[in-house]
């Protein structure tokens, strides 16, 4: 079994006295797609948000190639870099193009050449399909085409981890499709991704890994076959017997 990429143990946070999540413990491999299920304020967001140091977890630690990178002993946006993040609301700046903002972290952050962030942009914008936007500003696109974008500007950084935070739910349904689509390319491409999704058939068919959550802790985990078809919690049960039924 390859190295662990990835190591969540003993996750705990609070805001104030309200504990969002209790001691959580998962590992992502090299080429995982893991999805994490489960009905809205399951703690699903917040695991991703501390997964990405943007929210400080209250106690456990989150370990990259088996170095704690919790407790202030790295440099968040440099392993922003390897650890990436697409969030559901696109996150683009308004004021730049399509183009400019898939460039914009690689000539800040990881000190590119114009030139060569652009050509880098220029692959993942034609990766994703957005090539014939890249004049465009985000007011301009759909929003499909948004967070097609926000996707390409992820993958510009080179990461080793992608971070998905519920992608299509603020998509209307006909957009949906096109974003699942790049996704499902990713994977098929090899991508580790950790993808927070209310997508029941792309957790089915794309994941090899599933975990369930409910009220802020991992009721279950498994393959894709073991939780969709055989899960062992009632919980799990319940929560898919919806999805099951259509």
């Amino acid at each position: 079994m390859s190295e662990a990429i990835l190591e969540v143990r003993h996750l705990s946070k609070s805001f104030g006295r309200n504990e969002v999540l209790r001691d959580i413990d998962f590992t992502v491999r090299p080429g995982d797609v893991t999805s994490i299920i489960g009905a809205s304020g399951s703690g699903k967001s917040t695991l991703l948000r501390c997964i990405n140091l943007l929210e400080t977890p209250t106690a456990g630690e989150i370990v990259f190639h088996g170095k704690s990178v919790t407790g202030g002993k790295v440099n968040a946006n440099s392993y922003r870099t390897k650890v990436g993040m697409v969030f559901q609301s696109f996150n683009l700046f308004n004021n730049m193009t399509v183009l400019d903002n898939c460039m914009v972290g690689q000539t800040k952050v990881l000190r590119k050449d114009r030139e060569t962030a652009r050509a880098n942009a220029l692959k993942y914008l034609e990766q994703v399909g957005m090539a014939p936007y890249i004049n465009a500003k985000p007011r301009q696109i759909s929003g499909g085409q948004k967070q097609r974008v926000a996707i390409a500007r992820a993958l510009a950084m080179e990461p080793e981890v992608l971070l998905f935070d519920e992608p299509t739910s603020a998509l209307d349904p006909e957009m949906v499709g096109e974003v699942l689509s790049v996704m499902r390319d990713l994977a098929q491409g090899g991508m580790t991704m950790l993808v927070v999704t209310h997508e029941m058939a792309f957790a089915r068919d794309v994941s090899n890994r599933v975990v369930y959550m409910a009220d802020g802790v991992i009721c279950e985990e498994g393959t894709p076959q073991e939780i969709f078809e055989h899960p062992q919690q009632a919980r799990t049960r319940e929560f898919l017997s919806r999805f099951r039924a259509q």
